[in-house]
C-alpha cells in the first residue's frame, strides 16, 4: 500500500491523531495536501514560530503558543474539514497539558472529519500517548519520482537516456531536496550535468547514509580472487552475477534474497561480503544491529523501518550484516517492554516476504545465539558453514596476501611449507602471521622471509585451540546437514563422506 493510500484510509476511518516521522517536510507536506484535496479537506499548517499560515482567516494563530494551536480545531464548527499539519510538535509532546489536551481531542476528533498530523524528522512519543497515535512512514521517492525531477532540473538540456538513467539509478536512497541540491551544484559549476556528476550524487548519498547513524556505505574494493578458497561458495556466487539483471527477470527468476555466512572469526565471511558488492556491481551497506535499539517508545521500531526503507530505496544492493547472532542474541522480551521482539520480528517478516532487491549477507560466529525463526527456510537463499582452511586453501591464502605484499618477490617464498606447517590457522590469523614477520624483517632492515613468517606464526596460538569447543560444535552442526560448505575439500566434508559410507 503508498503512503497516499494509507493516508487517504486514516482519513476516511476517522483516525485523529497521525504521526509522520521524516526529513522530507516539503515533500510529505506536498503529499497530504494531495491526500486532503481529494478527502475535500481544508489543510491547516502550524509551526512554532508562525503560528498557522494557509487560511488567512487564521493567520498567525497559535504563534509561539502549542496549546492555542490544538484548541484551533474546539473553535472550528463540528462539521468544518480539515487536516491540521504541527510541524516539530514532538518537543511539546512531553508538557502535561499538551499531553492532556491531545488525549482530550483523541476522544473528540473521532466523530468529527479533522485530523491531527504531527510532522518531525523523528520519533518521540511519551509513554501516555503511544495508544492514541498512528505512525505512518513516508518512504523515499520512487526511481518514477527521482526521474521527473530530474528532468525537471534538466530542462532544456540534452540529455541522453542513458545518462538520465545513471542519475535516477545512482540518486536512489536520497530525499528530492539532496538530489535537487547536487544537481544544481553541478550545473553551477559547469553549466550543465555531466557523466562525471554520477559521483556526485554517490558521495552525497555516502554522506546521507552516514547521518543515519544505523548504516554505513561500504567502498566495495575486495574481489572474488581476494578469497583463498571457499570454492561452493565462490561458484554458487558466480552463477548469481547476472540474476539482478532485465534479463534474470524476463527469464523468470526470482530476486535472490540473500546469505547467512556462518563460522569462526578470521575465516573470510566478511571479505566474502565484500567481495560480492564488487563482483555484482551493487552498493554495500553495512547494518550494525545494535544501532537499531534506541531509548525511546517506538524510536526501534522506527529505525528498523527507516532502515528498510532505505535500503529498499537504494535497491539493488548489498546489504551486510556483520555478526547478526550478537545484535539478536536471546530475543525473549523481557527487560525492555518485548522491543528487542519486535524489532527481530519486523526484521525476519522482512527478510521473509521482500520483494525488492535488497541481498542479505549475514554473518554469524555463534549459531547457538540466534533465535531458530532465523534459520528457518525461506529467510535466506542458503546458509553456508566457512570452516578452517585446509592446507590447499592456506596456500591460497598465502599466495593472496603474499601477492600483494610482495607481487615479484612471490618465488622466494616457500608457500606450501608454510601452508603445512600453520594448521588450524584461519585466514586473519595468516594475514596477522605475515604482518608480525614483516615487522621482523623491518627491525632488522632486510625483507622478510620464510623463516621469518614460520617464527611468526610459532608464537601465534590460533583461535581454533583456544575455542575447540566452538568449532567442534559448528562442524558437527554442519555435518548434521544444517548447512552447505563453503569449502569443496575440508577435513569436515572428508568426515561427512566417511559417514555416508559406513
Amino acid at each position: 500500500m503508498s503512503f497516499a493510500q494509507e493516508f487517504q484510509l486514516l482519513l476516511r476511518a476517522c483516525y485523529p491523531l497521525i504521526y509522520i516521522p521524516t526529513l522530507e517536510e516539503e515533500r510529505v507536506e506536498a503529499a497530504i495536501a494531495r491526500c486532503a484535496k481529494a478527502a475535500n479537506r481544508m489543510v491547516y499548517t502550524w509551526d512554532f514560530v508562525d503560528g498557522y499560515q494557509d487560511n488567512p482567516n487564521y493567520a498567525g494563530f497559535g504563534k509561539r503558543n502549542p496549546l492555542q494551536a490544538l484548541e484551533l480545531l474546539e473553535k472550528l464548527p463540528i462539521s468544518a474539514l480539515g487536516v491540521f499539519i504541527l510541524r516539530d510538535f514532538h518537543r511539546f509532546l512531553e508538557d502535561v497539558s499538551i499531553a492532556r489536551k491531545l488525549r482530550n481531542l483523541a476522544r473528540l476528533l473521532k466523530s468529527q472529519p479533522k485530523n491531527i498530523v504531527i510532522v518531525s524528522p523523528q520519533i518521540a512519543i511519551p509513554d501516555e500517548l503511544t495508544e492514541v497515535f498512528t505512525v505512518v512512514d513516508f518512504p523515499l521517492p520512487t526511481a518514477a519520482e527521482i526521474k521527473i525531477e530530474v528532468q525537471r532540473l534538466l530542462n532544456c538540456q540534452d540529455t541522453g537516456d542513458k545518462l538520465i538513467a545513471e542519475l535516477v539509478r545512482s540518486a536512489q536512497g536520497l530525499s528530492l531536496e539532496r538530489i535537487r541540491r547536487v544537481l544544481t551544484r553541478a550545473i553551477a559549476s559547469h553549466g550543465k550535468i555531466e557523466q562525471e556528476d554520477v559521483q556526485l550524487i554517490l558521495e552525497e548519498k555516502r554522506q546521507s547514509i552516514r547521518q543515519t547513524k544505523i548504516l554505513d556505505f561500504y567502498p566495495a574494493t575486495e574481489q572474488i580472487s581476494d578469497i583463498g578458497g571457499l570454492d561452493n561458495l565462490k561458484d554458487w556466487l558466480l552463477r548469481r552475477g547476472g540474476a539482478f539483471s532485465e534479463r534474470a527477470r524476463t527469464y523468470g527468476l526470482p530476486h535472490p534474497r540473500g546469505l547467512l555466512l556462518v563460522g569462526i572469526q578470521g575465516t573470510g565471511k566478511s571479505l566474502t561480503a565484500k567481495a560480492i558488492a564488487h563482483h555484482w556491481h551493487l552498493p554495500l551497506l553495512r547494518l550494525d544491529v545494535g544501532r537499531l535499539f534506541g531509548g525511546l517508545v517506538g524510536e526501534s521500531e522506527s529505525r528498523t523501518r527507516q532502515t528498510i526503507s532505505l535500503a529498499e530505496a537504494l535497491a539493488p544492493c548489498i546489504l551486510w550484516i556483520d555478526e547478526i547472532d550478537k545484535g539478536f542474541a536471546g530475543i525473549d522480551g523481557k527487560g525492555d517492554s518485548g522491543t528487542a521482539s519486535r524489532v527481530f520480528g519486523t526484521f525476519i517478516n522482512w527478510l521473509a516476504e521482500k520483494k525488492s532487491p535488497v541481498f542479505v549477507v549475514a554473518t554469524a560466529n555463534n549459531i547457538r545465539a540466534l533465535p531458530p525463526e532465523m534459520l528457518r527456510k525461506g529467510r535466506f537463499d542458503e546458509i553456508f558453514f566457512v570452516g578452517l582452511p585446509t592446507q590447499d586453501e592456506r596456500e591460497a591464502i598465502f599466495t593472496v596476501h603474499l601477492s600483494r605484499l610482495r607481487p615479484h618477490n612471490l618465488k622466494n617464498y616457500d608457500i606450501k611449507r608454510l601452508a603445512y606447517e600453520t594448521p588450524d590457522f584461519s585466514g586473519a590469523e595468516i594475514e596477522q602471521t605475515l604482518i608480525e614477520a614483516m615487522h621482523i624483517g623491518f627491525s632488522q632492515n632486510r625483507d622478510f622471509t620464510t623463516d621469518d613468517i614460520l617464527e611468526a606464526a610459532s608464537q601465534l596460538v590460533p583461535l581454533a585451540r583456544t575455542a575447540s569447543e566452538q568449532i567442534e560444535f559448528l562442524q558437527n552442526w554442519a555435518a548434521a546437514g544444517k548447512a552447505r560448505l563453503a569449502s569443496r575439500e575440508t577435513p569436515l566434508s572428508s568426515r561427512i563422506h566417511r559417514q555416508l559410507n559406513g
